[in-house]
């Protein structure tokens, strides 16, 4: 790991750049004082990063995904991940707080795609939860995930995206610096329905 565990990975007094959408759908950017800080997560987070999980992909993807397939993803299902991903570091795990309260997590690592290099990392996952949207926990955490990956020895960063997630595709491209890999499309099986998800990429400096 890049830091003793329980430290914070920024300064909660930083300034932070935040897009928000305006009535004409067009992104508009707002700096104001983040009161979020980040640290690695520990086992006694692993409830409250599964409960975000559930809650947030509930939210965001009410539009996208079938009902069905949706009701049935379970917050214990989910704790169960996140309490091996934490005490495995895999993917390694950082949390985002406001005050007591965990916001948000974001997880990475090397690059999970076939055929990549070892110094291209990848965002394995990063929510927030649905209170705290477009309020600067999301760019708190990839401030920390970015200075991480930068420790690995990590020169590139992937992570992928489904193509109709506007709100996400908005986040990793204006806020957070990603492009689009046109030719990275893939189908994927989301209970009875079929998605495009696509990998955006960046260099981490």
């Amino acid at each position: 790991m890049y830091c003793h565990a329980g430290a914070d990975l920024r300064d909660n007094s930083a300034p932070i750049c935040v897009f928000r959408i305006d009535s004409q759908n067009k992104p508009q950017a707002t700096l104001f004082m983040s009161s979020y800080s980040v640290r690695h997560a520990t086992p006694r987070d692993a409830k409250a990063i599964a409960e975000i999980h559930v809650a947030t992909w509930q939210a965001a993807y009410k539009d996208l995904m079938p009902e069905e397939y949706l009701s049935k993803i379970s917050v214990e299902k989910r704790l169960a991940y996140w309490r091996e991903a934490i005490e495995f570091s895999e993917p390694q795990l950082l949390v985002a707080t406001d005050g007591d309260e965990i916001v948000g997590f974001v997880g990475f690592d090397r690059s999970r795609d076939a055929g990549t290099k070892s110094t291209v990392g990848e965002i394995w996952a990063m929510y927030v939860a649905p209170a705290h949207w477009g309020k600067g926990a999301g760019l708190s955490l990839w401030d920390g995930a970015r200075e991480g990956l930068k420790e690995e020895g990590c020169t590139q960063v992937t992570l992928w995206v489904l193509l109709h997630n506007e709100r996400a595709l908005r986040f990793y491209e204006h806020a957070a610096g990603f492009k689009r890999e046109m030719p990275s499309l893939k189908t994927v099986a989301f209970g009875s329905a079929k998605l495009e998800e696509i990998r955006l990429k960046r260099a981490v400096d």
